[in-house]
């Protein structure tokens, strides 16, 4: 089957969401070091599945870049060897980025399908650029917007090893989630200048185009807002342990509470939106799945905060908010267009 441009570009819009959606999972069950360093995993293409495959034995060939368990720390193997029958420390070279040296095979294989998400997006993004760059339509801006978003990625997975080499510093991981929200609202002005034809089942409304506008700068706002209350709980998880999640929130600060009750305004807001596209007969679909989307939203972080963060809960919060970004960003621009073409 041959895919269009404009298919390509749908499935790299997809895949990014996907990455997201892996990179939440990771981060719900505390996989962001399953594999403790990148791009490989404790040194295997393919991560090993039990720790004795990790753990120094005499007698037991080990190739050049493995890297075993041993003392509580981490060992890269300097050449292939065999081991005798002690260990030679002139075999191998401590593993110094962190000292995080653990192993979960649950946690390892999480990590490693977020790997292999991100993989398959960069495979999608080389065809994307093959595409955009020998196609007629490149003139319309699609082209330097497609170049500009795979640069970003490049710059996102060196970015997920400084990640794991940081030993999941929190203010890298923003970054890095920042990222991936810029390179969606890039494939996002490529799908739409692709469509360059405007679309007569939608009118322009005053009203709805400042309420757009001031709902996405909201969603924004939330977005960073929820980033650091995510370093918040970061931070709770490195001093109580994963397990206790009653302890995440534990006297959390003012950008907690504002992050709660700013929703408020952000729903009423949206409620408003939906309402003047209903009662003029604006056409713009896209703001039911804002308040279906919204309604998910606000449930997973009721649940996070007063069930103790149940499973799933954190992924539908990360996911839901980064589609809503990109809900609210087309229909902007989707409203951008009509007021050009009605003025």
């Amino acid at each position: 089957m041959k895919l269009s441009l404009s298919k390509t570009l749908n499935i790299a819009i997809v895949s990014v969401y996907l990455i997201f959606l892996a990179g939440s999972v990771v981060r719900m069950t505390g996989s962001g070091m399953g594999c403790p360093d990148w791009p490989k995993c404790f040194g295997h293409y393919i991560p090993p599945t039990s720790e004795e495959q990790l753990t120094w034995k005499p007698n037991t060939p080990f190739k050049k870049g493995y890297i075993i368990i041993h003392n509580d720390a981490l060992f890269v193997a300097n050449s292939s060897l065999k081991t005798g029958s002690e260990f030679n420390p002139e075999n191998w070279t401590a593993y110094k980025k962190h000292e995080y040296a653990q192993f979960n095979v649950y946690h390892t294989y999480t990590e490693y399908v977020n790997r292999l998400a991100s993989v398959l997006a960069g495979f999608v993004f080389l065809i994307l650029l093959w595409k955009v760059t020998f196609n007629p339509l490149k003139r319309r801006g699609v082209a330097p917007l497609v170049y500009v978003a795979f640069l970003g990625m490049l710059f996102e997975a060196w970015l997920g090893k400084v990640v794991v080499d940081s030993f999941l510093t929190p203010y890298i991981i923003t970054l890095h989630m920042i990222g991936g929200l810029l390179i969606i609202g890039l494939l996002l002005r490529a799908k739409f200048l692709l469509n360059a034809t405007p679309s007569f089942s939608n009118k322009y409304s005053k009203t709805f185009h400042r309420l757009l506008i001031i709902s996405l700068l909201m969603m924004i706002g939330q977005i960073l807002l929820g980033t650091q209350v995510r370093q918040y709980v970061d931070e709770q998880v490195k001093l109580f342990g994963f397990e206790q999640k009653e302890f995440r929130l534990l006297n959390p600060s003012f950008k907690f509470y504002f992050h709660r009750s700013f929703t408020i305004a952000v729903v009423l807001v949206n409620a408003f939106l939906y309402w003047v596209n209903q009662k003029y007969n604006l056409g713009f679909k896209g703001v039911k799945y804002v308040i279906i989307l919204l309604v998910f939203e606000a449930l997973s972080g009721i649940l996070m905060y007063y069930v103790h963060f149940p499973f799933g809960t954190q992924a539908v919060h990360l996911l839901t908010g980064a589609m809503l970004f990109g809900l609210l960003l087309y229909m902007l621009f989707t409203s951008f267009r009509l007021k050009r073409f009605s003025s």
